[in-house]
């Protein structure tokens, strides 16, 4: 995830009249040049949101995320094409992770596995190496749309359990599209979840008790590794955390014709990562449930689920969609709507009122997930 840009202090909102259907932000120049779109840097300029660009009008953003959106523009923006992909894996990591890491008293050790049809893949673990007792067990999927991101991207929220319930985490580093395309992804996710409960004695795990999750297209692949677990009879699952996934290649939900050109992560950036894992078969009939969870008609039979999402992106349809379709099967679900959140805005903008107060809901959840 790229470094969060610093805002001006406030007001962000001009109070200059604009026109009906846009919304008034600062877009803010950061001086060091980035790889994706380089400006002159150490300017303030007002930057307007077209609202109403699309026969469907852009659902309002929460006025404190607005005022981050031009920042947040300069490091990621919000339209990203096939040739951006390379920039975008030369992002730097967290470098405060390993301070995290310690501070929760864990030690973090790379392992390399079997992977879908004898590839090699990574996988991170983070656990207490004092802990004698088995505890519950976090399977960690990154996101980055199919295209980009590793192991490390994310796992940084999870640490806290560590010390607060005892768990171990392990974070799976699948290969990524174009270069490996469905169904490699998802069944090396699929690969590592085995892995980790297969090897849950030594990784100090309850493989009665383990939680898989992730972000964006992690929280699509979680869902699919989710449904084989399920239709592979194993590993069972205590819990499945979606935090807004990525579920449908199809990319015609309403949300996602709001959410083009703007935010984070628009129409056009899904149909970048959505094309990179599927190709021609995109949108067609011949796409596998597992690749995107969407798609499945039966929903049944799936452990205790968590999908969170703003109302201001792309995957805000699907998201409820399928939050409905597992209800409907007679399945437990919680769904949290965040109104004027945008993509991924919890990461983009973690001190925001509403970037709080989802992640302590989204905590909630997973501490009940693991105390159960």
């Amino acid at each position: 995830m790229p470094e969060q840009a610093q805002l001006p202090d406030p007001p962000y909102v001009g109070s200059r009249e604009l026109k009906q259907g846009q919304v008034s932000v600062v877009q803010v120049i950061p001086c060091e040049k980035n790889s994706l779109q380089p400006h002159a840097c150490g300017l303030i300029r007002p930057m307007e949101i077209d609202m109403t660009h699309t026969k469907h009008p852009v659902p309002a953003f929460d006025p404190e995320l607005a005022a981050a959106l031009g920042a947040i523009g300069q490091e990621l923006p919000p339209t990203l094409t096939p040739e951006m992909i390379p920039a975008l894996r030369q992002m730097p990591d967290d470098p405060t992770l390993h301070e995290q890491i310690a501070a929760v008293g864990a030690t973090h050790e790379e392992r390399t596995i079997e992977g879908f049809e004898g590839g090699e893949i990574l996988v991170s673990i983070f656990r207490d190496p004092s802990r004698s007792t088995a505890g519950p067990g976090i399977y960690h999927i990154h996101g980055g749309g199919m295209i980009t991101g590793n192991r490390l991207m994310g796992v940084a929220g999870f640490l806290p359990f560590i010390k607060s319930h005892g768990a171990s985490i392990v974070s799976v580093e699948y290969r990524l599209a174009p270069e490996f395309p469905d169904p490699v992804p998802v069944e090396d996710c699929y690969a590592g979840l085995v892995w980790t409960a297969e090897h849950a004695e030594e990784l100090g795990i309850d493989p009665a008790r383990i939680l898989v999750g992730g972000a964006s297209a992690g929280g699509g692949l979680s869902a699919g590794v989710t449904l084989l677990a399920r239709d592979r009879k194993g590993p069972d699952l205590r819990a499945s955390l979606l935090i807004y996934p990525m579920l449908d290649d199809r990319n015609e939900t309403i949300s996602a014709h709001q959410i083009d050109g703007i935010g984070v992560w628009d129409r056009t950036s899904n149909e970048t990562g959505w094309t990179a894992l599927l190709g021609d078969r995109r949108g067609t009939d011949d796409v596998s449930i597992y690749a995107a969870p969407a798609r499945a008609e039966d929903l049944s039979g799936l452990p205790p689920t968590f999908i969170d999402v703003g109302s201001a992106e792309v995957f805000r349809d699907e998201n409820v969609s399928y939050a409905s379709r597992i209800w409907a099967a007679g399945g437990d679900c919680e769904l949290h709507v965040w109104p004027g959140g945008f993509h991924g805005f919890d990461n983009f903008a973690p001190h925001a009122w509403l970037s709080a107060a989802m992640v302590e809901t989204r905590n909630k959840w997973i501490t009940r997930m693991l105390d159960s």
